[in-house]
């Protein structure tokens, strides 16, 4: 994610073409996916562990709505913000539609369809059938005659013409809803301990990607497809690769007793995502860097970009230090009355 961003701030417009950049771009690529296939496999580890705790699925389903719905309502506080701290942005760019404007409601219909599943079975039937059609009706949807009778506003949700941004609903939403399927079984099968049933989640992932991958091969089925962008086909190639690393994770779980410090960089900037997206973004972006947007030769960049995760990081311990002294300076609750007192 930060790769993604700093390659595309900070380098040379003249380098943008080369061999090199083009292969770094893909695996900045990759982050926005693994966000969105995340935040929805988050979702429903969180939504399961709830039922299982209180045992009232309606109840949890409807906490996890209302955390999509405080992303979306992020979505537009990062717009204006970005809109405040950012050279050049006109007034129609607080409306952009960037990757937490599909998040958030991605998030508030997964939870949805989950507690309306009922089970578990359902869940994963329901959740990624969804993710299905939204990658087949992709090419479709945007390319509808019926865009245009939308307001702008809207039709970026959609199509990213005239946005300025890659992320739509179609296909992107999708991610989310394959990452919940994928967060039942995880929780119902208890593969995280089960090498067995993460094997052949693995090897269902292996499946998806490889299918994908010889169907893009193959003739399009639609008058209008970019592989990059709208087929169904790099869709499926990404979820199945998606799946491929989970189980890798997983296995290599084991080398964290070995290499503890490695592993704890990598949880902090996992349960620090949302801050460090929030964060990077307008520093990159941002007056802050303004002096170096599109100067820097490749290698400087990749120098730079390794800089600047280090930089995150510190960023992230200093909330962690910030956010201890304010608990500590909270004055503890009463304690209750003892009954006769």
């Amino acid at each position: 994610m930060i790769e993604a961003h700093v390659l595309d701030a900070w380098t040379l417009r003249s380098e943008r073409d080369s061999v090199p950049f083009g292969y770094l771009n893909i695996l900045g690529g990759a982050a926005a996916p693994l966000f969105l296939w995340l935040a929805g496999l988050s979702l429903v580890l969180a939504a399961e562990k709830g039922e299982s705790r209180t045992g009232d699925r309606r109840g949890a389903g409807l906490a996890l709505v209302r955390r999509g719905l405080e992303i979306f309502a992020l979505a537009f506080i990062f717009r204006a913000q970005s809109f405040i701290v950012s050279p050049g942005n006109p007034m129609v760019s607080l409306l952009r539609v960037d990757i937490l404007n599909i998040m958030g409601p991605s998030m508030m219909a997964a939870a949805l369809l989950w507690w309306l599943a009922g089970g578990p079975r359902r869940a994963v039937v329901l959740c990624g059938g969804v993710a299905t059609a939204l990658a087949l009706v992709a090419p479709l949807a945007r390319t509808a005659p019926w865009l245009g009778l939308l307001p702008p506003a809207v039709q970026w949700y959609i199509s990213p013409s005239g946005n300025h941004s890659t992320f739509t609903l179609f296909p992107w939403s999708g991610f989310v809803f394959a990452g919940a399927a994928y967060g039942v079984l995880l929780a119902r099968t208890g593969a995280a301990s089960d090498g067995r049933m993460l094997g052949r989640l693995a090897a269902a992932g292996g499946f998806i990607a490889a299918g994908s991958y010889y169907a893009s091969t193959r003739p399009a089925i639609y008058a209008a497809s970019s592989f990059w962008t709208t087929s169904p086909t790099y869709f499926g190639l990404r979820v199945g690769l998606l799946m491929l690393f989970l189980a890798a994770m997983f296995l290599a779980a084991p080398m964290a007793a070995r290499v503890p410090q490695l592993f704890t960089v990598l949880g902090r900037f996992g349960r620090h995502s949302l801050f460090v997206y929030w964060v990077h973004v307008e520093l990159v972006y941002g007056y802050a860097t303004a002096w170096i947007h599109h100067r820097l030769p490749l290698w400087l960049s990749a120098v730079v970009y390794i800089a600047f995760v280090a930089f995150m990081f510190w960023t992230i311990r200093l909330q962690d230090r910030v956010l201890a002294w304010w608990h500590e300076r909270r004055p503890a609750p009463p304690a209750p009355e003892t009954a006769g007192a």
